[in-house]
């Protein structure tokens, strides 16, 4: 019941608070979104489009997750909290990144080196204090076949603090039409909601119900044609978010399932990258990230969404069945 409220509460401030309050502010502010130059030449009219939107979801997911789960934090239960503030520094590092290429009117904001300290210092931060809180294990669970990859303890870091970074960057990544992110980001908020009703773990059952609350709601903005955009704001909340989850549950294998679309827009770009680089000059995909390359062979924005929503939902539904059996008492 209360990942339902959770979920309602969340829709509503995100749609009425977000909708009525945040999104005239960013107009008024002409926080507009510049289009990258070298991107599908029918992007152009995107321009001016008012990005910094993942403010909307961010503030009712918070609102969800402190008014919805505050019993728990009497209770001395924080781990939902510590998700959303996990999230919220990533959505953070994005907001000012959001700011510099709005103040300076043009795709560019933080430096690439500048966002990866910054990311590896709030993964890093994470992971210590879910250590220390006692909800991490150096064990590494492998869905399906229900066994555990035992690491040291400096090795379990390193790889933790890779994933999280990697994950924030590709769904950052796949941000990158109407509606994209926010639909396929939906699937794994409710693969969550399931294995935390399975697994009775309530404060990430509070949390990922405002997850799903925030995104319906921002969908209804967000979908094609699009009145605003997450920004690197929202998309690396996002990323934040899915990771934080994951750890939360401590399976954080279980991403190569539930973030497939993440996993193969990101190397997209890493093999179109490569192969250019390689063949001086050549490319496998019309265009990189994946979304580009469909959208230049004539699939519509919203079929692309379409398409891509489905694929996550299947590989949610599977990662579910292959971690249903490790809450089986």
């Amino acid at each position: 019941m209360s990942m339902m409220i959770a979920c309602l509460v969340s829709f509503v401030v995100t749609a009425l608070v977000g909708g009525k309050v945040i999104l005239p502010a960013l107009r008024r502010l002409k926080a507009g979104q510049s289009i990258r130059e070298d991107g599908p030449k029918w992007h152009a009219g995107k321009s001016g489009t008012p990005t910094m939107g993942g403010l909307m979801f961010i503030l009712g997911i918070g609102v969800a997750v402190v008014t919805v789960g505050w019993h728990l934090m009497g209770e001395g239960e924080f781990t939902h909290l510590y998700v959303y503030l996990f999230a919220l520094v990533f959505g953070a590092i994005g907001f000012f990144d959001d700011y510099q290429k709005v103040k300076k009117h043009q795709n560019l904001g933080l430096t690439a080196l500048q966002k990866f300290l910054l990311q590896v210092a709030a993964a890093v931060a994470f992971l210590a204090l879910m250590r220390l809180e006692g909800m991490l294990t150096p064990n590494l669970y492998v869905p399906f076949v229900q066994t555990y990859i035992h690491l040291s303890w400096p090795v379990y870091l390193i790889f933790a603090a890779f994933v999280i970074v990697g994950t924030v960057n590709a769904v950052n990544i796949t941000d990158g039409l109407d509606g994209l992110s926010t639909a396929v980001t939906i699937p794994v908020a409710l693969f969550f909601i399931s294995v935390a009703t399975w697994c009775d773990f309530e404060q990430m059952g509070i949390f990922s119900g405002a997850l799903l609350g925030g995104l319906l709601a921002f969908l209804l903005f967000n979908a094609h044609p699009a009145k605003v955009f997450m920004g690197d704001t929202g998309s690396l909340f996002l990323g934040g978010t899915v990771a934080g989850l994951a750890f939360a549950f401590d399976m954080p294998l279980i991403l190569v399932l539930v973030g497939i679309i993440y996993i193969i827009e990101t190397l997209s770009d890493i093999i179109q990258v490569g192969y250019f680089k390689l063949t001086h000059g050549k490319r496998i995909f019309k265009m990189a990230p994946l979304h580009h390359h469909f959208e230049l062979c004539g699939w519509s924005e919203v079929k692309i969404v379409v398409v891509f929503t489905a694929v996550s939902a299947i590989f949610c539904t599977l990662a579910y069945f292959g971690v249903v059996d490790r809450y089986i008492v």
